[in-house]
C-alpha cells in the first residue's frame, strides 16, 4: 500500500506542469497508479535532498513505465496537454480543466475528476523512486465549483527538503524505522493515540475487549498500561526521567555584553538527607535553623545571604538550602539549574546515598561548579578514604589523585574548616567572573509559590539577570501580574532588586507555576505575548494531572478507593506529595484525588468532602475554628500533618486497612465422622481424630468421597460433655458448625489460618 501525506504543496519547474498533493487519507494499490505529465520525458532525473538524510532520491522515466487505462478522462488530459512545449499560466489551465470537466459531465454521468498528487513517504523515508500517482476526489457541486479558486504559490525547488515538507507533522510508520515512543510519566490516552497515530476510539475498544477497562480519552495511563498498548500495536514506549523533561528546562538569561558588571555567586547545597546540610548553614550563618525545622528535616526551598571578606575583598554570598528527601525531587532540580557553585554535602559518618548520586548526575549533566564538602567528620574519619574512592567511581577524581575534584573536611558542631570553605567559595566565584546587566528589565525562575490568606498569590523568585522594582509588569507562562511589593531575605521591603537576589513578590493575578521562568515587561501587550507564546510550548509538571484517573494493567471493576482531597502550603510540597502518591502501587486499592489545591481549607473543600465521602489531609497548614467545627458536624476525616513522611505512612496505612485479610492455611489434624446426633442447638458430629489435631474455631474442609461439600470453622468442641480448646489424635469427640447434613464417613481435614502481611 502506497501511504500518502495529509500536507499539500506545489512544484514548478521549467517545462512541468503543476503537480499537486492530494490533501486526502487514502490509500492506493501501486496497479491504481496512473501519470498525468504535460512532458513525461521531464521527469528522466529529479533529485531531492530529504531534511532528514543526505541520500538522494531519483525518479529516471517513471512516466514512461506507466500507463493509463484507468478512465476515458486522463486519456483526454494527457492528449490535451500532451503537445505542450511551455508553461502555460495559471489563468489558462483553470479555463482547461474546467472545460475539461465539462466535456466529462457530457460523456458519463460516472466519470469523476482526478487530481494529481506526488508520495514522497515511503520514497524519500526508504530510499525508493519517487512516486506520482492520482487520486478520485469526490464530485464537487456546481455551486461549490464556481466559487473555487485555484491556490497557487510557487515553492523553490531547495537541496533543503525541509522547506517543503515539514517533518514534525507525521509519525514514521515504515516497518525498519525506530518506532520508540518517548514520554514523561504518566501518559493520558489522548497523548497516546496522538503519538501512535491510532484513534483513540481503538484504544478504548482494546481496553474494554481484552482488559475490561471502561477507559476515556482523558484518563491517565499507568507506565505499565501504556506499554502494554504500545506493544500491541508495534510500538516501544520509553520513560523519560523528570530532569530530562523540557517542561523542567529553565531558561538561561541573557547578558548584554555592553553593561556587565560582577554578580554575587549563588551557591546550592545538595545532598541526601540528614547529611547536615541545614547544620552547615547554621555554621556558616550563625544561626539556629535546624532546630526550628519539623522532624529535623529541611522540606522546602530557603535562601540564605551572608558577606563574607577574602583577600580584603567582601563577597556577598547566596545560599540556597534544599530538601533531602527522595520526594523533593524537583526541587533540587530547581536550585541544580539557578547555581552557579554546588556544594555536594556527604556524612562522613554515612557515605554516598542515594540522593548523593542524584545529585552527581545533576552535576555532571549540567556541567556545574562544585565543592565537595564531607561533613560530621568529628564523628568517622576512618570512613573519608572510602568516600573518595566512591566518588572517583563516579568520575569525580580527588586533586591527590590528578582530578579536579576539591574536598574540603568540615565539622559544623566544631566549626572546624568553615573559614576554609567559604573561602573556596569565593576562589570560585572570582573564576567563574559572574557578571550580569543591573540596568536591563529582570528575568529569573519561580523558586516557590502558594496562596496567603490575607495577601493572596505569593511568589519566591530568583532573579537572574536584570532588576526589578516596584510597578512592573511581571510575566511567567500563562500568569501576569504588577509588581506591588518586594521583600528581601532579611524580611525587608524594597523598591528593586537585582541579579543573583532571593526575593519574595506580591501581584500575581493566579499562583504561578514554581520551576517556570519570569519576564520583567514595560507594557502589558509584551507581556501578555510572553504568555501566549509559552502556555502553548511549556508542559506543566505532569504528576499535577489527575492521579485518581491513572489505569493500571492491574485495574480490576471491584477494586476499593481511597478518596481524599489534599491541601497543602506550597506548590512544592504539593508536587513532592503527588510524587509519593504515584510511587505507591494501586492495584488493590486505587486513591482518588479528588482535589489538590495551594491554600488554606476552605468550606467549599469542607462541602466537597462531605458530597464525595473523602479524607481531607492539610500539610504544614492550619485550620480554623470554623473549619473544625464542620469537620465535627459533616464527621469528615480530617488530618494535618507537618513531616511529609507521616503523611505518606497514613495513606500507606489507609489503604493498607481496606485490604480484605489474607490467610495462609496451616494443616493441623485430620478426622472422620463416626456418627450425627440432632440436638436442640443443631447436629452434632461425633468424630475420631487419627492425625494431629482438631481445634476450636479451626478452619475445616469436609470432604464425602473424594468431593468438597464444605468449608469453615468449627464453633463447638467437646470432650464427653466438656467444653474444651483441642482434641489430639487418637481421641472421639463431638463438634458444631454452620454445616448441618453431616454424614457417616465424612472426613475433615483442619487448618490453622496465619494472616498475612498485607501488601498493597
Amino acid at each position: 500500500m502506497v501511504n500518502t501525506f495529509s500536507k499539500t504543496f506545489q512544484l514548478l519547474h521549467s517545462n512541468l506542469k503543476i503537480i499537486s498533493i492530494s490533501n486526502s487519507f487514502s490509500s492506493l494499490e501501486y496497479s491504481d497508479i496512473i501519470l498525468n505529465l504535460t512532458e513525461p520525458k521531464l521527469l528522466d532525473f529529479i533529485n531531492l535532498t530529504s531534511a532528514h538524510s543526505s541520500s538522494v532520491v531519483k525518479v529516471k522515466n517513471i512516466a514512461s513505465d506507466i500507463i493509463d487505462t484507468k478512465t476515458t478522462s486522463s486519456h483526454k488530459f494527457d492528449k490535451k496537454y500532451k503537445n505542450n512545449s511551455h508553461v502555460q499560466d495559471i489563468t489558462e489551465i483553470k479555463k482547461n480543466k474546467n472545460k475539461l470537466i465539462k466535456k466529462k459531465r457530457k460523456n458519463s454521468n460516472n466519470i469523476e475528476n482526478e487530481e494529481i498528487f506526488v508520495d514522497t513517504q515511503n520514497s524519500l523515508l526508504s530510499q525508493e523512486p519517487l512516486i506520482v500517482s492520482s487520486l478520485k476526489s469526490p464530485k464537487p457541486n456546481s455551486r461549490y465549483k464556481k466559487k473555487q479558486k485555484l491556490k497557487t504559490e510557487p515553492l523553490k525547488i531547495d537541496n533543503n527538503l525541509s522547506n517543503i515538507l515539514d517533518s514534525s507533522n507525521y509519525e514514521v510508520r515504515n516497518d525498519g524505522l525506530s518506532k520508540d515512543i518517548l514520554f514523561y510519566h504518566p501518559v493520558s490516552l489522548q497523548e497516546l493515540s496522538l503519538k501512535m497515530d491510532i484513534p483513540e476510539a481503538e484504544i478504548i475498544t482494546y481496553l474494554f475487549l481484552n482488559k475490561s477497562i471502561s477507559a476515556t480519552r482523558n484518563q491517565v495511563l499507568d507506565f505499565s498500561m501504556a506499554s502494554n498498548i504500545a506493544k500491541q500495536y508495534g510500538f516501544q514506549l520509553l520513560k523519560l526521567d523528570i530532569e530530562h523533561s523540557s517542561s523542567n528546562k529553565i531558561l538561561q538569561p541573557t547578558v548584554d555584553q555592553s553593561h556587565q558588571a560582577q554578580r554575587s555567586p549563588v551557591i546550592t547545597i545538595l545532598g541526601h538527607v540528614d547529611h547536615g546540610k541545614t547544620t552547615l548553614l547554621d555554621s556558616i550563618l550563625k544561626t539556629n535553623l535546624a532546630q526550628k525545622e519539623y522532624g529535623g528535616i529541611t522540606q522546602a526551598i530557603s535562601g540564605y545571604e551572608i558577606e563574607w571578606c577574602y583577600n580584603s575583598k567582601t563577597y556577598k554570598l547566596m545560599f540556597l538550602d534544599t530538601p533531602g528527601h527522595e520526594s523533593f525531587k524537583s526541587m533540587r532540580l530547581r536550585s541544580a539549574q539557578v547555581t552557579d557553585i554546588v556544594l555536594l554535602v556527604i556524612a562522613a559518618d554515612d557515605g554516598l546515598k542515594p540522593q548523593t548520586v542524584e545529585s552527581i548526575n545533576y552535576i555532571k549533566e549540567m556541567a556545574l561548579s562544585f565543592i565537595v564538602v564531607i561533613t560530621k567528620v568529628d564523628k568517622a574519619l576512618d570512613n573519608i578514604e572510602k568516600i573518595k574512592q566512591d566518588l572517583s567511581s563516579y568520575g569525580l577524581l580527588t586533586q591527590e589523585s590528578g582530578g579536579e575534584t576539591i574536598i574540603v573536611e568540615v565539622s559544623a558542631a566544631v566549626d572546624k574548616n568553615i573559614d576554609l570553605l567559604l573561602s573556596k567559595i569565593c576562589i570560585f566565584s572570582e573564576a567563574k567572573n559572574l557578571v550580569a546587566n543591573f540596568n536591563q528589565l529582570a528575568n529569573g525562575t519561580i523558586l516557590e509559590a502558594y496562596l496567603d490568606k490575607k495577601q493572596g498569590p505569593v511568589a519566591n523568585l530568583i532573579v537572574q539577570n536584570g532588576s526589578i522594582k516596584l510597578g512592573n509588569l511581571i510575566a511567567t507562562a500563562n500568569v501576569l501580574g504588577k509588581v506591588k511589593s518586594i521583600t528581601s531575605l532579611s524580611n525587608n521591603r524594597v523598591s528593586s532588586s537585582g541579579p543573583s537576589s532571593i526575593v519574595q513578590i506580591l501581584g500575581f493575578t493566579a499562583v504561578p507555576q514554581a520551576g517556570l521562568s519570569f519576564q520583567v515587561f514595560n507594557n502589558e501587550k509584551e507581556a501578555k505575548n510572553y504568555c501566549l507564546k509559552y502556555s502553548d510550548n511549556e508542559n506543566f509538571n505532569k504528576s499535577l494531572k489527575l492521579l485518581n484517573t491513572r489505569i493500571s494493567l492491574d485495574t480490576n471493576a471491584g477494586v476499593k478507593q481511597f478518596k481524599l482531597i489534599l491541601k497543602t502550603d506550597t506548590q512544592g510540597s504539593l508536587e513532592a506529595i503527588i510524587d509519593l502518591l504515584f510511587n505507591i502501587a494501586q492495584s488493590k486499592v486505587q486513591i482518588n484525588l479528588i482535589s489538590a489545591n495551594v491554600g488554606n481549607i476552605t468550606n467549599t473543600d469542607i462541602e466537597l468532602a462531605n458530597t464525595t465521602n473523602a479524607a481531607i489531609l492539610a500539610f504544614n497548614l492550619n485550620s480554623s475554628f470554623q473549619v473544625d467545627n464542620l469537620v465535627k458536624k459533616h464527621k469528615i476525616i480530617f488530618k494535618s500533618f507537618n513531616i511529609i513522611y507521616d503523611l505518606f505512612d497514613y495513606v500507606k496505612q489507609t489503604m493498607l486497612d481496606l485490604i480484605e485479610p489474607e490467610y495462609d492455611r496451616i494443616f493441623i489434624g485430620h478426622a472422620y465422622v463416626q456418627t450425627v446426633f440432632n440436638m436442640n442447638k443443631g447436629f452434632v458430629a461425633g468424630c475420631l481424630v487419627d492425625e494431629g489435631k482438631l481445634t476450636r474455631m479451626c478452619y475445616i474442609k469436609v470432604s464425602r468421597k473424594g468431593n468438597l461439600v464444605y468449608e469453615g470453622f468449627i464453633t463447638s468442641l467437646k470432650r464427653m460433655k466438656n467444653d474444651v480448646d483441642e482434641i489430639v489424635a487418637i481421641n472421639e469427640c463431638g463438634l458444631m458448625s454452620d454445616y448441618k447434613l453431616w454424614e457417616q464417613s465424612d472426613t475433615i481435614d483442619a487448618y490453622e489460618l496465619v494472616s498475612k502481611e498485607k501488601t498493597l
